[in-house]
Formats: C-alpha cells, sequence, structure tokens
C-alpha cells in the first residue's frame, strides 16, 4: 500500500473518501470500471474521464461528474492525484469546502487530528485545511480564488460536488430526484436558477444602480471590469479581454489601480471602484460566511474629482518616469451652467459656478450674455475647467459652443468632459431646497468654524442663476464625498470683479497667446509660460490667475511692484533662505484639502504635516530677520503670519508613529493611544489572547515532553506546533495537522485554533476600528483647514514674486511706471516677452518704441510689408500692458503705463465650422463685439479688419469701423491694414491719428521695356517702427519668401504692374476732371495742396 494510505489509516482525511476509486482505477485502467465506480458512488451520468501527466510523471485521473444538464447550472472538476488527495488549488471554492465536511467514512471518529482536505500537495510539503468553521479555515485562502471558483457557465451546465453534499450520515450521494427532495436543496436551487455566477449577478446590481459608470470591482488581489466595461479598458488600456462565463472580463493589479483609474478618467469616464466591505475573518465568524463577500461602491472618479488614497499615490522619482500620465494637471476645475432668459427684456443671463475640489477654490458669476455666448467662452477659457455641468435642456448655442470648445483638443485627455443632469436639478425651488437642506444640515456643521464660514443667509442672498448653478453643484459632489469645499466662504470669489481686474476676453487671450501658444495649444511660447518661473505647484496656480486677471488698482501693482524691486536689489540673506525654503515642497494646498475631505493616506498625511512643522519652525527663525531686513510692506504681511499660522500642524504630528505613517500602518499609526480608547481597548484584547496562547506553550512542552520547544511560523501561519515524523506517535488524536515535510510535521491544537480565530478576529477588528478613529483623526485636522490653506496662499504669493523677480532678472527688464488717471501707453524700446526669450541672445529682437496718449495721439494705422512685424508690434504692446498690471516689470528701457479696464483684439483670420460661422462673420462679430465693450480706458487692437470680403466692402467697413473708435469711444487703438485709402483719417483727425509702418529696404529689378520681363522686388525687411504711411505692401516678396515658383511669380509680377497702370490712369483722369471743374483761385489752390 502506499505510503499516502498508510497515513490515512492514522490520520483520516477525505482522500480515504476517494481510495476506493483509486484502487479500481489502478487495477486496470478502464474507463468502464471508473464509470461504473462514479455511478455507485455519485449516482451520475455520462462520466467523462481525461489522463494527464504531472510534473513527476505520474499519471492523474480527471473526472467529470455531468448531472441533469435541463435541471442544474453548476459544473466542477475535481483532480485526483495518484496519492489520493484531491488537488483543488483552481477548482474547489469555499462553499464546496464546506459541503465537503459531511464525506466522512462509517466509523471515522467525530474529533479526528487530520480532517481536512489536502491542498497543494505537490513538493515535498503539504498543507491540510482544517474543519474550522467559515473560509477562514483556508491556509493561505484568497477572496478572489473563492469567487471566480463560484462560477456557473451557461454553456457547460453540470453538477457542482456541493450538490451531494447529503444530510444522511453515511454521506452517500442519491439520484438527482432525491437530491431535489432535500432539505437543503432548496437554497442551492434559488440561486442555481439564474445562468449568471453570484459575482456576476452582484456586479449587474452594482451596475444598475451606475449605469453611467465603469466599474472596476475588487476580487482578491486585481480589480476585474466585467461586459462592456472590460471592452472598454481593454481599448483604453491595452489590456487583455477575454470571455469568463457569461462576460467578457479583463483586470489589473491592485497596486495599479490609481495609474489605470487616471487614464480611464482622462479619456472622459466615470469610473467608480467597487471594494468588498467585509474582511476573511469577521465573515468567518458571521452568518453568512458560506456566501459571496459583500462589495460596495467605494469611490467615484471624474477629471475634476481625482481625490483620494487610491489616486494620490506618493510617487517615487523612478515611478514618475514609468507612470508620467498620472501627472495632475494644474488645473482641475468643475463648472456648472445654468441660463435663464427674460423674455421682458429679451436679456440671458447666465449663472456659473467653477469648484476645484483638489484645491477648495470656489468661483461664482452672473452675467448678461449675447447669441454668441462671447461672455461665456471668455469665462470657460479663464478657468479652463475640465469638466462642465450642464442642464438636459441647455440652449443649442451653448450647447454648440460647449462641443466646440469640447473637440477643440487634438488628445482626448485634454478634452472637457461634459455631464448633463436633470433639468429639474436647475430649477430654482428645487436647487433652494438643496443648498437649504446642506447649509442648516447638523452633520454638515462642524464644530470649531472660522469666523468666515458661509451662513445659509448670504448663500441664498447670492443672484438666482446663481443657486441655481450652486444646488446641482452640491448634489453632484455630494456623490462623491466632496462637497465640504462649499462649506466655508473663504473658499468663494467672484470670478469676474470689473472693479478690481482688468478684462480680457477668450479672443484677446487666444490671440495674445496669454496662456497657451496658437500653433499646438501648449504653454511653451506663451506669456505665462515666460513668466512662470515658480518652484512649487501652488505657487504655479496662483500665478496663472495673476496673468488672466491683471489689477486694476494702481495701489496694488505699486505693492507687488516693490516686493519684486526688493527681491531683486536686496542683499538680505532672509530672502535666500525663503527661497531656498519653498524649494522641493510637495503640493501643500492640494495635500491639506485632501485631509479637509478625509481621502488622505497616512503617507500623505505625514508628509504634508511633517513639511507644514518644518515651514512653520523655520519660518519662526526668520521672524527676527525679515522684521529688520525686509523693507516691502507686502512682503511682511506674507512672511511674519507664516509660522502662527502653521503652528497646529506640529501636535498632529507628534500624535504619529512615523515608521507606521509611512508604511501605511495603521494599525500602529497612534504613538500615544490615551487620545484613541477604542484601539488601546482592542489592542489589550489582543495582547490577553496572546498572553493565553503563550501560556499555553508550557501544557504543549509538557505532552511532547520537549522543554525547548517553541511556536514557529511557516508561510504566514501562526503558533506552528513542529514534530518530527519519528515521534509523530506522541501527538494526541485532536491535534490538526496544518502542514508537513519529510522531516518534520506541523500541527495546531483545539486551543491554538480557537484561539487563533479570535486573534484573526480582533486583529480585523482592530483594521476597522483604526480606520474609524483615522477618520475621526483627520476631521479635527480639518478644524485648522482654512487657516493653513490661507499660510499656503502667502507662501504661493511669495513665490510668484520670486518667479517675477527672476524673469526680470534675466530678460533685463525695467519697472515701469503706474497711472491711475492719464489715459497713456509710452514704452521706450519695448520687445516682445515671447519672441525675445525665443530667439535668444544671438539673434535680439528689434526694440520699438510707443507713444500713445489719450488726449493727444491716441491711435496708429500700421502699415507696410507682409512680414514686416506689424502683428508682433501690436501683440507687444498689449503683452507689456498686461504685464504692467499683473505687477511685473517689463522688456523695455522706460514704460509708463496707465490702469486698462480692458484689452481687446481683432486678429488673425479663421471660421468656426461647428458654431455655422464663415470667416468673415468671425471677423466682424469679434468686432461687434470690441465695439459694444470698449471704452476711453481699454486699447483696442485690430488687425487687418475687412479683408474677409471685397475690396471696396473691406474698405468701407475698415473705415468706418476706425472713425467710430476714434471719434466716438476714444479708446487708445492700434489698427493694422493694408488699405491705404484708411491712412487719409490722419488728415482728418490730425490731433488724434497717426500714421506708421514697419520699415523695409526695397530692392527694384533692373527696369525693362519689355513688360513679359517684369520681375517681382526683393525685400529687407528692419522691423523698426516708422512714421508714416507704406506706399504698397510687397505681397509678391512673401510669395518668393515661400517658395512660389518663379514662372507664378513673373506672372503675378506682370498682372500687378498692368493692374498698378490702370489704377493709376484712372486716377490721374479723375483728378484732370476735378481740377477742370474748379472756378475759382481759392478752390484750386485748396485742390493743389489737397494733392501736394
Amino acid at each position: 500500500m502506499p505510503k499516502s494510505n498508510k497515513k490515512s489509516s492514522v490520520q483520516p482525511s477525505i482522500s480515504r473518501f476517494f481510495s476506493g476509486f483509486k484502487k479500481k482505477t489502478e487495477g486496470d485502467g478502464s474507463a468502464a470500471d471508473a464509470h461504473s465506480f462514479a455511478a455507485k458512488h455519485f449516482g451520475g451520468k455520462g462520466i467523462k474521464k481525461k489522463l494527464c501527466e504531472d510534473e513527476g510523471g505520474s499519471q492523474i485521473k480527471r473526472v467529470r461528474i455531468s448531472h441533469d444538464w435541463e435541471k442544474d447550472n453548476a459544473i466542477c472538476s475535481d483532480r485526483i492525484e495518484g496519492d489520493g488527495q484531491v488537488n483543488s488549488r483552481s477548482s474547489l471554492s469555499s462553499v464546496t469546502l464546506h459541503r465537503l465536511r459531511s464525506f466522512r467514512c462509517p466509523g471515522e471518529p467525530e474529533d479526528n487530528r487530520s480532517p481536512g482536505l489536502m491542498v497543494g500537495g505537490s513538493g515535498t510539503e503539504s498543507h491540510n485545511v482544517g474543519h474550522g468553521e467559515g473560509p477562514s479555515n483556508s491556509v493561505g485562502w484568497k477572496p478572489e480564488e473563492e469567487e471566480t471558483s463560484l462560477g456557473v457557465s451557461s454553456k457547460n451546465q453540470g453538477f457542482t460536488l456541493s450538490h451531494f453534499a447529503s444530510s444522511s450520515s453515511g454521506g452517500a450521494v442519491g439520484t438527482s430526484t432525491a437530491q431535489k427532495n432535500s432539505s437543503d436543496s432548496s437554497s442551492i436551487n434559488r440561486r442555481t436558477k439564474s445562468i449568471y455566477t453570484p459575482l456576476e449577478q452582484q456586479f449587474m446590481d452594482i451596475k444598475g444602480q451606475h449605469k453611467d459608470v465603469l466599474l472596476c470591482v475588487e476580487c482578491g488581489y486585481k480589480y476585474r471590469f466585467f461586459g462592456e466595461d472590460a471592452e472598454i479598458a481593454a481599448r483604453e488600456l491595452n489590456i487583455f479581454c477575454h470571455m469568463d462565463h457569461n462576460f467578457m472580463t479583463a483586470s489589473i493589479p491592485t497596486h495599479r489601480l490609481f495609474v489605470h483609474v487616471r487614464r480611464l478618467v482622462s479619456q472622459g469616464y466615470k469610473v467608480g471602484v467597487v471594494k468588498q466591505t467585509e474582511t476573511t475573518a469577521l465573515k468567518a465568524s458571521g452568518t453568512n460566511r458560506s456566501s459571496l463577500f459583500t462589495r460596495q461602491l467605494s469611490a467615484l472618479y471624474t477629471k475634476s474629482t481625482l481625490v483620494g488614497e487610491d489616486m494620490n499615490p506618493l510617487l517615487k522619482p523612478g515611478d514618475l518616469e514609468e507612470a508620467a500620465d498620472v501627472v495632475d494637471t494644474p488645473n482641475s476645475y468643475l463648472m456648472c451652467v445654468s441660463e435663464s432668459w427674460d423674455s421682458v427684456k429679451k436679456q440671458l443671463t447666465v449663472g456659473l459656478v467653477a469648484v476645484q475640489p483638489c484645491t477648495g477654490d470656489v468661483m461664482l458669476d452672473c452675467f448678461s450674455d449675447g447669441p454668441s455666448r462671447a461672455e461665456l467662452e471668455t469665462r470657460v477659457m479663464r478657468v479652463q475647467p475640465v469638466e462642465v455641468l450642464v442642464p438636459t435642456d441647455v440652449s443649442e448655442e451653448t450647447e454648440r459652443l460647449l462641443r466646440g470648445i469640447a473637440s477643440a483638443s487634438v488628445q482626448a485627455d485634454d478634452r472637457i468632459r461634459i455631464e448633463r443632469r436633470d433639468c429639474s436639478q436647475f430649477e430654482f425651488s428645487s436647487a433652494l431646497q438643496i443648498i437649504t437642506d446642506f447649509y442648516s444640515n447638523s452633520s454638515c456643521q462642524e464644530s470649531e468654524i472660522s469666523e468666515e464660514s458661509q451662513s445659509l443667509s448670504s448663500v441664498i442672498s447670492m443672484e438666482t442663476p446663481v443657486i441655481c448653478c450652486l444646488g446641482p453643484v452640491i448634489q453632484y459632489l455630494t456623490e462623491f464625498n466632496l462637497e465640504r469645499v462649499l462649506l466655508s466662504a473663504s473658499s468663494f470669489r467672484r470670478l469676474s470683479c470689473a472693479d478690481d481686474c482688468m478684462m480680457l476676453s477668450a479672443t484677446t487671450m487666444r490671440n495674445l497667446e496669454v496662456l497657451c501658444n496658437q500653433t499646438d495649444g501648449r504653454i511653451r511660447g506663451s506669456l505665462l509660460w515666460v513668466l512662470d518661473h515658480t518652484q512649487t505647484p501652488f505657487g504655479k496656480r496662483l500665478l496663472k490667475k495673476w496673468v488672466t486677471q491683471p489689477l486694476k488698482s494702481a495701489a496694488e501693482i505699486r505693492e507687488r511692484q516693490e516686493a519684486v524691486a526688493e527681491i531683486l536689489s536686496s542683499d538680505s540673506s532672509v530672502l535666500l533662505n525663503v527661497q531656498a525654503l519653498l524649494k522641493r515642497l510637495p503640493d501643500l494646498e492640494r495635500g491639506i484639502c485632501s485631509i479637509y475631505h478625509k481621502k488622505c493616506s497616512t503617507q500623505e498625511f505625514y508628509l504634508i504635516t511633517s513639511t507644514l512643522s518644518r515651514l512653520a519652525a523655520e519660518f519662526r527663525a526668520l521672524v527676527p530677520a525679515v522684521q529688520s531686513q525686509l523693507s516691502s510692506t507686502l512682503l511682511k504681511d506674507l512672511l511674519l503670519p507664516v509660522p502662527q499660522m502653521l503652528a497646529p500642524a506640529q501636535q498632529f504630528l507628534n500624535v504619529l508613529n512615523e515608521k507606521a505613517a509611512k508604511a501605511g500602518d495603521k494599525t500602529q499609526l497612534f504613538s500615544d493611544l490615551t487620545g484613541f480608547p477604542v484601539i488601546l481597548e482592542r489592542k489589550q484584547e489582543i495582547q490577553s489572547v496572546l498572553s493565553e496562547i503563550l501560556e499555553h506553550k508550557r501544557e504543549v512542552r509538557l505532552v511532547l515532553k520537549n522543554p525547548s520547544l517553541d511556536y514557529v511560523t511557516v508561510s504566514g501561519q501562526e503558533f506552528l506546533i513542529e514534530v518530527k515524523n519519528s515521534v509523530v506517535s506522541a501527538v494526541p488524536q485532536d491535534w490538526v495537522k496544518v502542514s508537513s515535510t519529510k522531516a518534520v510535521s506541523r500541527f495546531h491544537t483545539p486551543f491554538i485554533i480557537e484561539r487563533h480565530r479570535q486573534i484573526l478576529q480582533l486583529q480585523e477588528q482592530l483594521v476597522i476600528d483604526c480606520s474609524q478613529e483615522w477618520i475621526n483623526f483627520l476631521h479635527q485636522f480639518g478644524e485648522h483647514y482654512h487657516i493653513m490653506k490661507k499660510a499656503v496662499h502667502h507662501l504661493a504669493t511669495v513665490d510668484c514674486f520670486f518667479s517675477l523677480a527672476d524673469v526680470a532678472k534675466q530678460g533685463n527688464y525695467c519697472r515701469p511706471l503706474v497711472l491711475e488717471e492719464d489715459r497713456q501707453i509710452v514704452i521706450k524700446e519695448g520687445r516682445h516677452p515671447v519672441i525675445d526669450v525665443l530667439i535668444g541672445e544671438h539673434n535680439q529682437y528689434v526694440p520699438n518704441d510707443t507713444h500713445l496718449q489719450g488726449n493727444g495721439r491716441r491711435v496708429m494705422i500700421i502699415t507696410g510689408p507682409n512680414m514686416g512685424g506689424k502683428s508682433s508690434y501690436i501683440r507687444q504692446v498689449a503683452l507689456i500692458a498686461v504685464m504692467a498690471q499683473l505687477g511685473s516689470f517689463v522688456p523695455a528701457q522706460e514704460a509708463t503705463v496707465s490702469v486698462l479696464d480692458g484689452i481687446y483684439t481683432r486678429m488673425g483670420a479663421s471660421d468656426n465650422i461647428s458654431r455655422g460661422r464663415s470667416t468673415f462673420m468671425e471677423e466682424l462679430l469679434e468686432a461687434s463685439e470690441i465695439m459694444a465693450r470698449a471704452t476711453p480706458k481699454s486699447l483696442v487692437i485690430l488687425d487687418e479688419l475687412g479683408r474677409g470680403t471685397s475690396t471696396h466692402d473691406g474698405i468701407a467697413i475698415a473705415y468706418a469701423a476706425l472713425e467710430f473708435f476714434i471719434r466716438d469711444v476714444k479708446s487708445l487703438t492700434l489698427f493694422v491694414t493694408h488699405y491705404l485709402p484708411l491712412c487719409e483719417l490722419e488728415k482728418t483727425f490730425p490731433p488724434h491719428v497717426g500714421n506708421y509702418h514697419m520699415a523695409f529696404l526695397l530692392n527694384e529689378p533692373d527696369e525693362h521695356d519689355d513688360l513679359q520681363e517684369v520681375q517681382p522686388e526683393f525685400i529687407t525687411f528692419l522691423y523698426q517702427l516708422t512714421e508714416g504711411a507704406a506706399a504698397r505692401s510687397y505681397g509678391l516678396n512673401v510669395a518668393r519668401l515661400a517658395e512660389i515658383p518663379d514662372s507664378i511669380l513673373r506672372t503675378a509680377a506682370l498682372k500687378s504692374k498692368e493692374l498698378e497702370v490702370a489704377v493709376n490712369a484712372r486716377r490721374n483722369i479723375k483728378l484732370f476732371t476735378d481740377a477742370w471743374e474748379i472756378k475759382d483761385k481759392k478752390s484750386l489752390m485748396d485742390w493743389m495742396q489737397l494733392h501736394s
């Protein structure tokens, strides 16, 4: 008899039940004998046999039992190995194991030393699974293995081992009719009535509640996608997708969840993470120990709501290269838009709420808008949201605008995600009820909220369209548990305040390339790219706000200039120390907001609090030097309060165990448990049970007569009693063998089994208690959130000043003189800030002067050859004005700039097919908006207005528009044109209009009598602004630069000469006719003076 059978006579196990089958199959190997044996013991039909070879070359018989294909839906394939063990590594679930307990050979003792099923018996070591309650008795059991083996295929309906777990003592299995009438078959049949596995059914239940969410379902050590979600994940993540039972499925490892979720979110999907809400040990002691692990949707993520412990891992430098696409975008705003049409006034009012959940910024706005939605486009351009909430009945114009903006980006991860919500949520009554419930609910009120907290009365006093937006935003963020950022007024501000900030429309920011270039939409080549030398993420975000919202208060502008000037000129070491402290800081603004949401990890919390505590200590040491060495009032006001604001961080840091915090171990996180009585009590209970187990070691030593015996731990199994196989006969019968090798066997006593089960339950309960205490701990930190956010804002402001000072030093900028009242822009040797950086030192930018006086020459008509530098010049003037008003130094030798209320531009030529507009229509709509909004304190830039139509109509429109700005608006104006008749306005309004052109050198070809030999002129650009109008535009020179074929150039030059001759002839005839009709001397003299 084989050795395994000898052992089974001493250590009874389930392998004895199959010993008869082994003998028969080994006797003659006939399929008929196997069939008769299976029919005798299982009452089955259609038995199939398959032989295969294991690693040692031994024959393994696989028996598949098929029973009543019409009535049963489950199938199980059991592998019976040569030594009589049942290999369940990939086919037996915990439910099946539980059912198999009833299989004992007749006369088997109740207290069996080894009553378990042998699992994983390959190699020299085997492991037994005992008969304790629940799935916790399996060695190294994974929840994933439990549930994937529960699968039932609709194609392969069969008969599981659980079907023949009869309640009779003999363990025999009857026919299908007898089984149908058994006492426990009703619950089994209810489960198998569906063709779906329990896990699939669970997925469908959750999916039914969240139809628009792409679900990641936690299954053990991986997350799985099912059905259409799996196909989407496979396509977007480039992972394998395959059919499993009834659904397509794909999976990702748990430790890469944040990478894959971010990739899916970046493509515009709403992703939900479904996690297991039960632990193994606690489930084993519960009433549902044999059922599926319960799961719930634990988190939702979209482009604007990527906040949470799973989504913000602390990446190491090496990880950043591996997961470069995980780095957060600078802004992740959620914007909600509501429209209200006043049928009486025939006016559209738009309400807007923009929230950045990861930083806590909240912006509100209410404004009137026209059919082109230019105002809404301006705010979308300024905020640059990643997600927009709109009602389902949003107007067609707004829908077309948002769709056009969303599709403007070539890359999908840069596109705006549009979320359509039920229009009833945007109704005033519904939104007001949501707001009232939110702010009056006691659960939303904090125990020690600051004096700036938003009260209900101040919220409901807002404009109706804003309330109609705020309600849906509250409801939407509540789904993500991110609504806390709306509780405080400290994060509420107006998006556009005409009294405080210069108006920069969407068209202006796009034409001036303030935030991104017009070539590929990236930041390189923009004004922000030039100015952004910040060292911190929160400083980078603040500088972007400064660039899009220049100041209108001359006093505030001068305060910023003084701060920048002191950083440039001061030799104080305190500024160097402050700048050094700002280097390599984590994103404190996002970090404290993540803590405020109670969604941060222990690693992130420790990093943020330790950084805040270190900064508090460092700035506290610098306070005397700041007071004595700095003269800028603004810098002092920013730096001196920081230590006091950050002081609370130290008390939270003192409670933490650094090693446990960095490791993410919440059970050992708190070094002092006096403030955590629940954790202290749970640890005392665990220690009490451990003491009992250690005390039990004395009894074990006496039984085995081994005074030096100690517990061992193997493969995660604790408190194992290791006995040499030579003395295994001394082991009591009620001990349970856990594992064995050729030399030793390892056991658990019944006492250890019971106490070990208690320890596992207490440890899992400790994890739950620690998680709850951790949430409470974060809530306590959240009470200091607003004051710490203010401190971080101070640091961000200082970082912006260092950035502006660095730019001014590198570019040799000057400090502009900013005037409050006088309307003027006077620049000496000004340079384009972006081109100056791009071309470098070798090809220096040609500087130019600018003289615009509100009461004098306030309009410049600029002509000149194509590519002569006209557009660069007018952009240069506008960008210098923007830089001056945000407090920066400017690229010029000298500059005097008055405070402008807005800059309006009309440049370039492009259509808007998505909104049904031609190129000329776009041109005139932009001009119309400028005419409606420009004031005498505005800077207006018009580049080639009227070129999109015929020459006569274009000249007429350009002439009338320019005359309107000169005579009626009286704004500072730069007008670029190729229409020479417009230069006559200098004579019509001599005090206010001046003609200028970009200088050039003309190299005319040799004259030929034969018109067939006419050649185009060759132009050398000087890029220098010069007084007077240019006679021609010399477009053929650009055609040569574009490498148009010479034959075409010669033809074009000939045609140009012919047209010029014809025009001059008509002009001369007209002049002669006019002169012939003159009757008196005075009229003749006037005529001669006019045409001289």
